[in-house]
């Protein structure tokens, strides 16, 4: 058996951790790499941050950077230690980025109309719902 994973109360060996869980830890940690280097070098990116669809720009952008860089950077490590609550949150988080691109491509002077936005929420939230859909392993009580 591979090495547990410890959470309060259980334990998930290593092992037993899903291949999406895995996946999506690693997918997590790239989002997270891009964005850092991206708002910290890239200053057109630095000046924009997207909230709810709405485009904030310049200091509110720049202090507000780094709540998306915890998101992702707490989604990798709940993924990759296998802890129950980032499915549901993940999804949830999902379903909110599906109504920020339809807000997105209505209000931003750089969105494609709201058939786009539709569009892109579609796939989002069916993204949500494969998730939700998903099951974790079940955690083995510790003694």
């Amino acid at each position: 058996m591979g090495t547990p994973i410890a959470r309060a109360g259980s334990v998930i060996p290593a092992d037993t951790r899903p291949w999406w869980m895995t996946a999506l830890a690693v997918a997590c940690f790239a989002f997270l790499v891009v964005n850092v280097c991206r708002d910290l070098f890239v200053a057109d990116a630095r000046d924009v941050e997207v909230w709810l669809g709405f485009e904030i720009r310049g200091r509110p952008a720049i202090l507000t950077a780094p709540l998306h860089w915890a998101i992702l950077a707490t989604g990798a490590w709940a993924f990759w230690t296998c802890r129950r609550w980032v499915v549901p949150w993940t999804a949830a988080y999902l379903f909110y980025a599906a109504v920020s691109h339809v807000v997105w491509s209505e209000a931003s002077p750089h969105g494609r109309g709201w058939p786009i936005g539709v569009a892109q929420a579609v796939a989002i939230s069916l993204l949500g719902i494969l998730l939700l859909r998903a099951r974790p392993p079940a955690a083995r009580p510790t003694r």
